[in-house]
């Protein structure tokens, strides 16, 4: 039984009952092994008085730099700020990655409560007129001083995040802003909340044996052992976490079934009862123009770019635009194709959004005799996670060791720890693969703790890597899907950019660079993923053992450009959206409803094919941090499309590429320039091309 506190306010003195100040294991450096958190001693009433104390501790330690009486210097000034807030940046870490994977109604309640608090906090250190003064005295002179290039870099972010915050607006538009900012951390927390709710309470419960035509034994097993934890013995649950989703939409024969289970999914947010988000989106983006136009910007996307590569909304859109025509060509060929599948079959009904699942995984057993169950066999979830680590290995030279005498914060959680070939430490890594109730949907990597070595102190990084993949049924391992596969790689590669960082200041290190370059790191490792000299390493049979036979390599080989123009169409659509959303000039509460259908007539998306993330539901751009750059993920495609052609001009695995990428990309984190960085490793700009080569758009 968890304990529990009483704050007792007395003439002054804080009295605490149940959970002293000093028991509270957020409050000192943790003394776990690699100072990782220690998860068993951490309670949830350690979270709030946690925060408070870390929020008064930067509080005193940022009156510290303003009363320093000596003139502004970087080091005074510039590392003395970054070296604040250590502690309060410890326990956000720790509870925004516990409230994305172990949340309940308390965890969300302190969410809700710390938000505001935090919200404040921030303001009252960017609009702090005499803090500001000492950032702009050091600025001013950057020019004349001998600055390494990560040092100009850290005092340009820090000058250009007070500007951002309104450190130049008058006191009205001070106020306002502080408003606007304790609003939007509330709004944005709620709309996530409603998701995670909406994505658990659905369940399509089947109750006939012949409403399950069509379904793979495995996937049958699986919603029986579901149906059994919600105590419906003898029946079978289907829910709207994607590992049961899309297999249901992709084998049952049920077509009303499958339309009940999409439209529920595609209505998510969207109900009209207490979990609606319409209301919350439509403030959100009001907010927004408020905010940016406060800020002296046109639009939101405008102040959201300006520190991307894209730098201003008219080249996203020149750039979707590129890709959008020949995609939605493709698109409306497949559409064709299926439509043409259905009336062989004898069937007279118009191709709908739930059903293109179903037709794309028969046309395509049917065009190259390949499906998903022929390969999931062959991707034992333990396995494809050891690939990913050779991968890693023959690039880096880094292993992976499990370890089990190290905290963790759920019992499927794993613990790796990460070192170099030489057997020095590197970081932590912590594997969590599974859905749960707790958990929000999608998969992600974050960090309980940045590299950084201020002050020539070492703090090695601790990283975590999210899923929501298929799960163990009956005595069968995890046996994932084809894009499961993809998707563990892609964050990996996440994790290697947070692991392998190599900075000094925690402000610049591992991700924390522009939204449009974040996703290089990822989505390169998505190359090696199924490339047939990897797939020969992990790709095995989880009974026989049997190494994927070349035949099926060649198939899959065959497929890669199979369903291509739909997945392009449906990502660039949210991008188009989501652009939408952020490049309004008035600060008006629209409906969202004709916004969004607004939005996609005018770019012409065809009615069998759904936008990616209709607008209740865009966790990305109303709850994550992805507004204005949904578009980063296909942008970085070119950059990775075309840094994987120097791996294929040489090798696979060749070291100098490798380490060319590790030192100029991986290692830099956010430290300079980002084309600057992948100049320094390819040795020229990205071309496009490369991308439309990829995805057969050219």
């Amino acid at each position: 039984m968890k304990k529990t506190f009483l704050l007792l306010v007395m003439a002054g003195v804080l009295f605490w009952s149940g959970s002293k100040q000093e028991d509270n294991p957020l409050l000192s450096e943790f003394k776990t092994t690699f100072q990782v958190p220690p998860f068993d001693k951490i309670m949830e009433e350690h979270y709030l008085p946690a925060f408070k104390e870390g929020i008064e501790q930067q509080k005193k330690e940022i009156d510290e730099i303003i009363n320093n009486t000596e003139i502004p210097n970087f080091k005074n000034t510039i590392e003395a700020l970054e070296s604040t807030g250590a502690l309060l940046r410890r326990v956000s870490n720790v509870f925004y990655v516990l409230n994305g994977t172990e949340t309940n109604d308390h965890m969300q309640e302190i969410a809700k409560e710390i938000a505001p608090l935090l919200s404040k906090h921030r303001d009252d250190i960017r609009l702090n007129e005499k803090l500001f003064k000492r950032i702009k005295a050091v600025y001013v002179q950057r020019d004349k001083s001998d600055f390494t290039v990560e040092q100009k870099t850290l005092l340009e972010k820090y000058y250009k995040d007070f500007v951002r915050g309104g450190a130049n607006l008058d006191m009205e538009k001070k106020v306002r802003l502080r408003e606007i900012n304790k609003e939007l951390s509330l709004l944005t927390l709620k709309f996530g909340e409603n998701i995670l709710k909406e994505n658990n309470r659905f369940e399509l419960v089947i109750e006939k044996k012949d409403d399950l035509a069509g379904l793979p034994e495995a996937v049958i097993k699986g919603a029986a052992e579901a149906a059994s934890k919600r105590r419906y013995e003898g029946k079978w649950v289907f829910t709207l976490h994607k590992p049961s989703m899309i297999p249901f939409l992709q084998y049952s024969e049920k077509r009303e079934l499958r339309e009940k289970i999409f439209k529920a999914y595609i209505n998510r947010g969207n109900n009209n009862d207490e979990l609606d988000n319409k209301a919350i989106l439509a403030r959100i983006a009001a907010f927004r123009v408020e905010k940016a136009y406060l800020l002296g910007y046109k639009t939101h996307a405008h102040f959201v770019l300006e520190q991307n590569m894209a730098e201003k909304p008219e080249n996203v859109y020149s750039f979707l635009n590129r890709l959008w025509n020949p995609a939605l060509e493709m698109a409306k060929k497949e559409a064709k194709e299926l439509q043409e599948m259905i009336r062989k079959e004898g069937k007279d009904f118009k191709l709908q959004s739930w059903d293109w699942w179903y037709y794309t995984e028969k046309l395509k057993k049917a065009k190259y005799d390949l499906d998903e169950e022929m390969l999931r066999p062959y991707f034992k979830l333990e396995n494809v996670i050891q690939g990913a680590f050779y991968v890693a290995n023959k690039l880096y030279g880094i292993q992976f060791v499990e370890r089990t005498d190290i905290p963790k914060y759920h019992e499927v959680v794993k613990v790796f720890e990460v070192k170099e070939a030489d057997g020095s430490h590197i970081g932590i890594l912590y594997t969590d693969y599974f859905p749960r109730a707790s958990k929000r949907g999608g998969a992600w990597m974050n960090s309980f703790r940045k590299q950084s070595k201020l002050g020539g102190k070492e703090v090695h990084p601790v990283i975590t890597n999210n899923g929501n993949f298929s799960k163990p049924t009956g005595n069968k391992p995890a046996l994932i899907s084809s894009e499961e596969v993809k998707t563990l790689f892609h964050e990996f590669g996440h994790a290697l950019h947070g692991l392998l960082s190599n900075c000094t200041y925690n402000r610049l290190s591992g991700t924390s660079v522009p939204r449009d370059f974040v996703e290089l790191p990822s989505q390169i490792m998505e190359n090696w993923a199924l490339e047939p000299d990897v797939l020969k390493i992990y790709a095995k049979h989880y009974e026989t053992g049997e190494v994927i036979p070349q035949v099926l390599i060649n198939k899959l080989k065959k497929a890669g450009l199979f369903n291509q123009g739909f997945a392009s169409v449906e990502y660039l659509a949210a991008s188009f959206l989501d652009m939408d959303w952020h490049t309004l000039t008035e600060a008006k509460e629209l409906d969202p409803g004709e916004f969004e259908t607004k939005s996609l007539s005018k770019i012409g998306l065809i009615p069998e094919i759904i936008v990616r993330y209709r607008s209740p539901y865009f966790n990305h751009i109303f709850s994550g941090g992805y507004s204005s750059g949904y578009y980063s993920y296909i942008w970085a495609e070119v950059l990775d499309a075309d840094a994987f052609e120097a791996f294929k001009e040489t090798s696979l695995f060749d070291q100098k590429t490798a380490q060319a990428f590790r030192k100029n990309i991986l290692e830099r984190g956010g430290t300079e320039d980002p084309m600057t960085l992948y100049k320094s490793f390819r040795g020229a700009e990205p071309k496009v091309e490369s991308l439309l080569k990829r995805r057969g758009l050219k």
